[in-house]
This record gives C-alpha cells, structure tokens and sequence, in this order.
C-alpha cells in the first residue's frame, strides 16, 4: 500500500467519466503535501505508472490525468478508455516536458536567411580550403 493509496479509493469511487481536482484538494485528500516536483515539473504528472508511484496510484483507479494547469494548480483525471477523453493516447511521454522553457523575443524574424548569399560562398569557399589543406 502506498501513501497514494487514499487517491486511488478516491478515485475507484467516482461516479463520473471525468473530474476536475485542484493540488489543494488532492492535498487534503491526500494528508500530506505534494513534494515540490510536482509544481514545477510537468513531468510529475505524466501517465507513467511504472516509474512514477503517482501516477501508478490513479492508473489502478483506471484514471489518467490530462490538462494539468502548473500555473491554475489544478487537472483533470479522465477515465481510461471513456468517450470523454482526450484524442492525445499516443503522445510520447516526454511530449510537452519543456512548454515554458524556452521564450523568442517577437520581434526576431525566424524565417530571415543567416548569411547573404556572398557570405555562405566564403564560408564554404574556407571549409573546402581547408579540407584540401588537410594531409592525406
């Protein structure tokens, strides 16, 4: 028996294909706080139940979680195999691990070309200068 256990009962006994639940209240539920991953990795609450004792606790419930709010501190768990879920089964289960890490300042024209066109044949002008330069 894990310290999930009382999540999982909890969940067993919902009536409902999906449910709304807040950090607090998986907290109260729970009677003990969330260890800090859990508000800064997205990744806590991914669908992993073989490396993840979380995650193993609402999946025997035949739970998963989906729309995790980090920010809101809030989910959804939705039932596994109901019509109410999502259309994401297939996601790797990294996919979405790195949302918010990386910002691009709006003004930067990402699809602007790096080098003129004089400029990238000096460059690979250099490089097959020095390949050839190299001994054999």
């Amino acid at each position: 028996m894990t310290k999930y256990a009382p999540l999982t009962e909890f969940l067993q006994q919902q009536p409902v294909n999906r449910l709304a639940v807040t950090f607090a209240e998986l907290e109260s539920l729970l009677g003990f706080a969330l260890p800090p991953s859990a508000r800064k990795h997205r990744a806590w609450w991914a669908n992993n139940p073989a490396s993840h004792v979380n995650a193993a606790a609402w999946h025997e419930a035949g739970f998963q979680s989906q729309e995790v709010d980090m920010e809101g501190e809030k989910l959804m768990f939705v039932k596994l195999n109901s019509n109410d879920q999502a259309p994401r089964k297939r996601d790797h289960p990294l996919f979405g691990c790195m949302k918010g890490m990386i910002w691009i300042d709006p003004t930067l024209d990402l699809t602007a070309p790096i080098y003129t066109d004089e400029e990238m044949d000096e460059f690979i002008d250099a490089k097959f200068r020095l390949i050839n330069s190299l001994p054999r």
